[in-house]
C-alpha cells in the first residue's frame, strides 16, 4: 500500500470525524446506557473501517496496520465514542484468523456491513497480557458445550450483539460465538473515566451449540494474542492523535493567554516544558512508524506492540497532564476539552496492559545482541568502487570486515575522546585506504558516498565502537571549503586534511559567548593583506593536538550581533597564539583555551564574504546535531550497564529490571527518531530545526543510563578503575564524566529547546 493510499485513508477519516460532532456526542453519551451511538457506528461502517482487516475474498478491504493507524490517529484527535478498536480491530482480527466456516462468513459479513457490533471476551485476570492461562471451562454436552467462568474488562459491553469468547476444553483452547442474549450470562458493567463501558461476563452452565464453535486448538491462542497486539498498536496510534491534538491546542493557548502583560508562551519555564512534550510526541511518532515497518516485515507482534504502547502511553499521559497544568484552573473544569483527552489517555493506558506491564514484556522478549561472525565478514576492501550501486548489505558487511581486521580491539567503545597520538595510526589506516573522508567528493580525495551510504558508514562505525578521531577537518571545515571555499583554499587545505598533516579544531565559543555565539568579541582587523586577530576562544576541543583552527571573528564591531562576523582559517603555529589545556571533571585534558595576541592571518584565509561568517557557521550546525544526537553513546552506556547488571545479578531484581527496561525503550526510540532524520539526509533534503530534539533526548538518555550505571555499581560507582565487575579496566565514573558535558557542547539542552520553541512550536520570545 502506497503512502498516497495511507494518506487518503487519513484524509477520509479526518473529513468523516470533523462532521461527526464527536466531542459533543461524547459529552452526551458518557451518561448513556451504552456509551456509544449505533447510527454513528453504521456511518463509520459505511466508511469501511470494520472492513480494513478483512480480506478481499471475505468481502473486506484486505488492508493492514498502517491504514488503520492513520484512521486511529485521527480518532485520537477527535475522541470518537464508538468502540472501533474493540470491534473493528480486536474482534475482527481474531475472527478473520479463524478457519473458513458458515458462522465465520456470516459474522464477518455483518461486521463489515455495520450490522454487527462484537467484542472479544478473553481476559480473566488483572494485568493479563496473553491468553495462556484461561480458566473458563468448556465441557462437551449434547449438541454443544456448556461454559463456566468469568470474563473481565470486556469491550464493548452494553450495546454489543455478542462476543467471541475464549474458553478451554481440557487442554484445547476454544473460541465460540456468544450472542448477548444467551441464557445464563450474568453481566455487570463498569463505566470508564472517558465514558465508555466495560462489562464483566459471568457464565454459569451457559449452553453453546456446536455450530457456534469457531475453532479449537493452538491456532485460537495465536489468533487471540495477535488480535490483542493489533489492538495495542492501534491504541498507540490513537494515543498519538490524542497527544498531537492536545499539544496543538496547548500551544495555541500559550500564544493567546496573557499574564503579567505578556503571552505566557514567552515564559521560558513553559516553553521548555512544551518542548519536552513535543519531543515525546515525535518520539512516539518515530516509534510507531518503525513498529509498523517491522510488523510489515514479519516482526514479533508481542514485542513490538509492547514497545509502542509503552512509549505512547507514557508520552500521552505526560502531554495531557501538562495541557491541564498549562490551562490553569480552567483546564481542571469539565468545560475544558483537554480534560476529555486526558481521560481518553487514561482509559487507553489501562486497557490491554499498562506501561509497566508492557515494559516488562519488552524486557523479557527483546532478543540479545548477536555477536559478529568473523567467518562471515567480507575480506575484500576496495579503495574505490561504485558505492552508490553497491547493495547496502554488502557495503555494511565490507565495513564490518574492515573494522574487524584493522581496528584495534582495545580502542573499541572508549569512554572519552582520544588524543591525536592515540588514534593517529587508525586515522592513517583510513587515509591509506581512501576512506577517511566518506562524504567528500572523489575529486577531493573522498569516497563520494551518497547520503544513504554515508548514514550506513556512520552507523557501522558506531555499532563497532570505533573511536572518534580529531575529525573536525573531515566533518566540518573540509565540507565547508568544498561548498564555499575558493579553489586556492581547496588546493591548500583539503589534501593535508586527508593525509593527516593538518589537524583542525573549532574556535567558536568564548568567555561570555558560549551558546550565545553572536556575542563573541574576538576581533579581526584588516591590515594590508592580513587580518590582525585579538581575543580568546574557550572550550576548544583538543586544540593542543590541532595544527589549525577555523574561527568566528568579529570584523565589524558596530554591526548587529549576528552581523559583522566573519569565518577565518588560522594556523596555530602563528606567533601570538597561546594554548592552555583545561582539565575536565574526569581528569582528562580534552578542552583548551586559546589566546590570540596580535595574530596575523593572511586575508586569503577568509572563507566566503566578509561579515557573512554567521551564515556559514549555521550551515554546519544541522549536521553536527544529527551526529551529536546519534544513539552511539547511549548504546555503549547501555551495554556497560548490562555488563554490570549481569555480573551483579541485578536483572532478577524487579526495581532494577523496570528501570533497565525503560532505558532500553528510550534508546530504541532514540534510534527510531535518528532514523527519521537520517532518512531526510538520504533524500538530500535540508535538516529542519526539529533535529535539535535528537540531541536533547539523546544526551538526556545517555546521562540517565550513566547515572543508573553508577548507582547500580554501588561502591564501585565512586571509585576509579576496577577489575571486579567483569570488564577489565572498567572505569564506571569515567563513563559518567563523559556523559556530563554532552548536554552542554554542540549547543546546550536549553539552547536546543529555545530553537524548537521558536522555530517549530512558534512560541513567542
Amino acid at each position: 500500500m502506497s503512502n498516497d493510499t495511507v494518506e487518503a485513508f487519513r484524509d477520509s477519516a479526518r473529513d468523516f470525524l470533523s462532521r461527526a460532532q464527536t466531542i459533543s456526542r461524547l459529552r452526551t453519551l458518557r451518561e448513556s446506557k451504552e456509551g456509544f451511538d449505533r447510527a454513528s457506528w453504521q456511518s463509520l461502517a459505511n466508511a469501511g473501517w470494520p472492513a480494513v482487516f478483512v480480506s478481499e475474498q471475505d468481502g473486506g478491504l484486505g488492508l493492514h496496520l498502517r491504514e488503520m493507524s492513520a484512521i486511529a490517529e485521527e480518532v485520537g484527535k477527535h475522541l470518537l465514542p464508538e468502540p472501533y478498536i474493540a470491534s473493528a480491530v480486536q474482534a475482527t482480527v481474531a475472527l478473520s484468523r479463524m478457519p473458513q466456516g458458515a458462522l465465520r462468513s456470516i459474522l464477518l459479513e455483518q461486521l463489515c456491513a455495520g450490522e454487527l457490533i462484537a467484542g472479544l471476551a478473553w481476559q480473566e485476570q488483572l494485568g493479563q497480557l496473553s491468553c495462556d492461562q484461561i480458566t473458563t471451562l468448556a465441557q462437551a454436552s449434547q449438541d454443544g458445550f456448556t461454559l463456566n467462568g468469568l470474563k473481565r474488562f470486556v469491550v464493548p459491553g452494553p450495546g454489543a450483539d455478542g462476543w467471541l469468547t475464549l474458553a478451554i476444553e481440557g487442554t484445547r483452547p476454544m473460541l465460540v460465538w456468544l450472542p448477548a442474549d444467551t441464557d445464563g450470562i450474568s453481566a455487570s458493567d463498569v463505566r470508564c473515566v472517558d465514558g465508555s463501558i466495560m462489562r464483566e461476563l459471568s457464565m454459569k452452565n451457559v449452553f453453546v451449540p456446536a455450530s457456534h464453535v469457531l475453532a479449537a486448538g493452538p491456532m485460537v491462542t495465536l489468533a487471540v494474542n495477535e488480535a490483542n497486539d493489533y489492538a495495542r498498536i492501534i491504541q498507540s496510534a490513537e494515543l498519538l492523535g490524542v497527544m498531537r491534538h492536545t499539544l496543538a491546542v496547548t500551544i495555541e493557548y500559550l500564544n493567546t493567554r496573557k499574564q503579567f502583560g505578556r503571552q505566557i508562551g514567552s515564559f521560558q519555564a513553559l516553553k521548555h516544558r512544551a518542548v519536552d512534550a513535543y519531543i515525546q510526541v515525535e518520539l512516539s511518532a518515530a516509534c510507531l512508524n518503525e513498529v509498523l515497518g517491522q510488523m510489515e516485515q514479519g516482526g514479533s507482534g508481542s514485542l513490538l506492540s509492547s514497545r509502542v504502547k509503552a512509549r505512547c502511553v507514557s508520552a500521552a499521559l505526560l502531554v495531557t497532564r501538562m495541557a491541564i497544568q498549562f490551562h490553569g484552573a480552567m483546564g481542571y473544569t469539565d468545560e475544558c476539552d483537554v480534560g476529555l483527552y486526558f481521560k481518553r489517555a487514561l482509559y487507553l493506558s489501562s486497557w490491554l496492559g499498562n506501561v509497566e506491564q508492557h515494559r516488562k514484556r519488552y524486557f523479557r522478549e527483546c532478543p540479545p545482541e548477536v555477536a559478529l561472525d568473523a567467518s562471515a565478514l567480507s575480506t575484500e576492501f576496495p579503495k574505490d568502487a561504485d558505492w552508490e550501486n553497491m547493495p547496502e548489505a554488502d557495503f555494511r558487511n565490507m565495513l564490518r570486515g574492515f573494522y574487524s581486521k584493522n581496528y584495534p580491539e582495545h580502542m573499541r567503545n572508549v569512554p572519552r575522546r582520544l588524543y591525536w597520538h592515540e588514534i593517529k595510526d587508525w586515522y592513517m589506516t583510513l587515509s591509506r585506504q581512501g576512506w577517511v573522508a566518506p562524504a567528500w567528493p572523489k575529486q577531493f580525495g573522498g569516497m563520494g558516498l551518497p547520503p544513504e551510504k554515508m548514514i550506513a558508514y556512520v552507523e557501522e562505525q558506531e555499532q563497532y565502537g570505533v573511536a572518534r578521531a580529531p575529525d573536525m577537518g573531515v566533518v566540518m571545515i573540509g565540507p565547508l571549503l568544498i561548498q564555499r571555499g575558493s579553489s586556492e583554499q581547496q588546493q591548500k587545505f583539503l589534501p593535508k586534511i586527508i593525509s593527516g598533516e593538518h589537524v583542525w579544531c573549532q574556535g567558536y565559543s568564548e568567555p561570555g559567548a558560549g551558546s550565545d555565539l553572536a556575542a563573541l568579541r574576538t576581533e579581526a582587523v584588516i591590515d594590508g593583506n592580513e587580518y590582525v586577530v585579538n581575543g580568546q576562544k574557550i572550550w576548544t576541543t583538543l586544540a593542543q593536538d590541532a595544527t589549525h583552527m577555523f574561527a568566528l571573528v568579529r570584523t565589524d564591531k558596530d554591526a548587529k550581533k549576528q552581523s559583522g562576523i566573519s569565518f577565518l582559517l588560522i594556523d596555530l603555529k602563528a606567533p601570538g597564539i597561546t594554548i592552555r589545556k583545561i582539565k575536565d571533571i574526569g581528569g582528562h585534558e580534552e578542552f583548551c583555551e586559546v589566546f590570540l595576541d596580535n595574530v596575523r592571518v593572511p586575508a586569503e584565509n577568509l572563507v566566503g564574504e566578509i561579515n557573512q561568517g554567521w551564515t556559514i557557521a549555521k550551515a554546519l550546525l544541522g549536521f553536527e546535531r544529527i551526529f551529536l544526537g546519534s544513539p552511539k553513546q547511549s548504546r555503549y552506556a547501555l551495554s556497560q550497564l548490562n555488563a554490570v547488571a549481569e555480573h551483579l545479578d541485578l536483572m532478577s531484581e524487579p526495581v532494577f529490571a523496570s528501570k533497565y527496561a525503560e532505558l532500553m525503550l528510550d534508546v530504541a526510540d532514540q534510534v527510531a527518531a535518528y532514523t527519521h532524520f537520517a532518512d531526510i539526509v538520504k533524500r538530500s533534503e535540508p535538516l529542519p530545526p526539529s533535529v535539535s530534539l535528537l540531541k536533547i533526548w539523546g544526551t538526556d538518555t545517555y546521562q540517565r543510563i550513566c547515572m543508573l550505571l553508577v548507582d547500580s555499581a554501588q561502591e564501585h560507582g565512586g571509585t576509579g578503575q576496577t577489575n571486579d565487575l567483569g570488564n577489565e579496566g572498567f572505569n564506571i565514573p569515567a563513563i559518567l564524566f563523559n556523559a556530563i558535558p554532552s548536554t552542554i557542547y554542540g549547543g546546550s539542552t536549553e539552547i536546543q529547546k529555545e530553537i524548537i520553541s521558536k522555530n517549530v512550536l512558534r512560541l513567542p520570545d
